[in-house]
């Protein structure tokens, strides 16, 4: 049983609801949660396509900092793993995700984003690789993920700065793929996901596994789950 993650099946497609009101941070348990949640969902076979979802107001805010405030070391790199994994469970579902986030995707909770096949946006949205104004460096493989979208220039600037990217120039620079008003954010993610009902499963993980990097291809290879 989970508190903050649940999840919506119909029709072959799956949502994955975080609801942590009122900004969707993300805890220990939220982490454990959508690692667990994600991991449950690769094995559904009723499933072939998952929508990433944070309700109709914000998609995350990123880390806990009240949490992380109280932690000691220790607990902090805990912490750390903890997201980490939740951010490959994601990535690594053999099925194509997509996130579709609305009003903010800030540090840990656009990494989250980052971790799914493709991104549909409300033009209203604001991202921002923000972990350094709280004096932290992006984890989970954040910047990585990012520099995969964005290119490595551009990632820098926005892990550098923190500052705040609004939803045109997200599109522009390639942080998401589609920009839609707010109200049909949700509803056109589910049809991205609808195309592939038709497709066989084993097809579609196949297809995904084709983008996880092979190490004796060396550097230059294409990195997967975005």
């Amino acid at each position: 049983m989970t508190e903050f993650v649940s999840v919506v099946c119909g029709e072959g497609i799956a949502t994955l609801l975080l609801s942590r009101p009122p900004t969707n941070a993300l805890t220990r348990q939220v982490c454990r949660e959508i690692e667990e949640t994600a991991v449950q969902l690769g094995c559904r076979e009723d499933v072939c396509a998952v929508v990433l979802f944070g309700g109709h107001e914000i998609f995350s805010t990123g880390e806990d900092m009240a949490e992380l405030q109280t932690l000691n070391t220790g607990e902090a790199e805990e912490a750390g793993r903890l997201f980490a994994r939740a951010v490959q469970a994601l990535a690594a579902m053999p099925k194509p995700t997509v996130a579709a986030i609305t009003g903010y995707a800030l540090g840990a909770g656009q990494t989250l984003a980052l971790a799914s096949d493709r991104r549909v946006s409300g033009d209203n949205v604001k991202f921002g690789a923000t972990e350094i104004l709280a004096g932290l460096a992006p984890a989970g493989g954040g910047a990585a993920r990012l520099a995969r979208a964005v290119g490595e220039s551009n990632a820098r600037d926005l892990v550098f700065s923190g500052r705040f990217v609004d939803a045109r120039e997200a599109l522009a620079m390639g942080l998401i793929d589609e920009m839609v008003a707010p109200d049909a954010v949700y509803d056109t993610a589910v049809a991205w996901a609808r195309q592939f009902l038709d497709y066989p499963p084993a097809v579609l993980a196949a297809a995904k596994t084709a983008f996880v990097p092979d190490p004796a291809l060396g550097r230059g290879a294409e990195a997967g789950g975005r």
